[in-house]
């Protein structure tokens, strides 16, 4: 019984690659003009199909036809729709991140620009602003410090990695307003490197820039800048800041009514005057510096700076319009990459399929269709039992016998 079984199992796969070779054919050959007026046939579809080998039927090729219009109305649909930006405020402690984002909230009301204010810091006592969501409702960050015995800055990192685990519902609630709103302003800790370098940030990041216009804020303090080394350190943080996220970029010398931001922005486009302000300082990182100013020139051409003052408001009607522009440069630059990306992870996936059809093809044609004999349970406990292990040594029981 088991052998004609077998044989009736070769006789099939033997009989298989034919029967689809047939399919393919008779399907080919049915696949006309008049099916695919009928069924809406894409024809870019038919011929993909047609050069992997694969022949569909005119209800499989119509459906997908279907599928890939629906995908085009829904893009369209997306395009058409009013997406709010996405702006993350992130810089130094003490540089005026809480205080800009205040500024901004009452910018935006003055201007009637309804704004959507989320608080990601679980360590601040006090805001100015009222957010529309706040972390502290939902971590208490001085039971998080106690019940995981952490120090300030692991507690800090620990609110965040939870609350980045209900980061879906945020995006929920934003999704409900996104119409109403124009901008979505995200204040983050302080401590820059909990946000900029943590998993949790990134996975903030990666949702937002995901499904709206997201661009990042990086605030200065200027008055501590005005040292070469200080300035220095700061924008080549900001240069590893933009090149992780990929996103656009927007620097913001803030504090600008106690310190002006003018040699900044001198030093920025010209490395004559900042040598000049380094052969002053009297450092070891002299040197270092001024390599590292001739490595960021290219950085210095492409970034977008702003000087603002949160305290009196200079300065912010600017900031806006660099928003405005930086969400262009989202959708000309960052929305092609992401789609490139999308299309390489399915190519490689399409890839894999490939090459585990052909080795399942491979062990079939090897096997001629032969099922492989499939032993009991008990059967193999009972080959264990019997056969010994290889490499194991006979051992001498008590009564002088030896055994294995």
């Amino acid at each position: 019984k088991g052998i004609r079984k077998g044989k009736e199992a070769a006789s099939d796969s033997a009989s298989y690659p034919r029967e689809m070779a047939d399919n393919a054919k008779g399907s080919k050959g049915r696949v006309d003009k008049a099916e695919d007026s009928k069924t809406g046939t894409d024809p870019g579809i038919k011929a993909l199909s047609e050069k992997n080998g694969v022949y569909l039927s005119g209800e499989e090729i119509g459906s997908r036809a279907e599928t890939e219009q629906q995908r085009k109305s829904k893009s369209e649909k997306s395009e058409d729709r009013k997406n709010p930006i996405c702006c993350l405020i992130i810089g130094m402690a003490g540089s005026g991140k809480t205080t800009l984002m205040q500024r901004l909230n009452s910018y935006s009301h003055q201007k009637k620009t309804p704004s959507y204010i989320i608080n990601l810091d679980p360590a601040v006592a006090k805001i100015p602003y009222s957010p529309n969501i706040d972390i502290r409702e939902t971590v208490q960050y001085k039971e998080v410090m106690k019940q995981y015995n952490l120090g300030p800055n692991g507690g800090i990192m620990t609110s965040l990695n939870l609350f980045a685990t209900r980061f879906g519902q945020v995006m929920g609630f934003l999704d409900k307003r996104s119409k109403e709103v124009e901008y979505c302003f995200v204040d983050t800790p302080g401590q820059i490197e909990v946000f900029t370098w943590s998993a949790s940030g990134q996975i903030i990041t990666d949702t937002l820039a995901s499904s709206y216009p997201t661009v990042i804020v990086y605030v200065v303090d200027t008055p501590r800048t005005a040292s070469p080394v200080t300035f220095m350190s700061n924008m080549t943080y900001a240069c590893s800041i933009m090149y992780k996220a990929q996103l656009p970029f927007i620097i913001v010398f803030n504090k600008t009514d106690v310190f002006s931001h003018k040699f900044a922005h001198k030093w920025m486009t010209d490395f004559d005057a900042f040598d000049q302000a380094l052969k002053k300082e009297q450092s070891y990182m002299k040197t270092f510096t001024r390599s590292m100013s001739l490595v960021l020139d290219e950085f210095y051409k492409n970034i977008k700076t702003v000087g603002v003052s949160a305290a009196t408001g200079t300065g912010v009607e600017d900031l806006f319009k660099a928003i405005k522009e930086a969400s262009k440069e989202y959708y000309e630059v960052f929305v092609p990459m992401m789609e490139k990306r999308k299309k390489a992870a399915r190519d490689r996936k399409a890839e894999a399929e490939k090459k585990e059809l052909e080795r399942i093809r491979k062990d079939i044609k090897k096997s001629k269709g032969l099922k492989p004999v499939e032993e009991s349970d008990e059967e193999d406990e009972d080959r264990r039992q019997v056969t010994p292990q290889q490499g194991s040594l006979p051992r001498r029981s008590p009564d002088g016998a030896f055994h294995l």
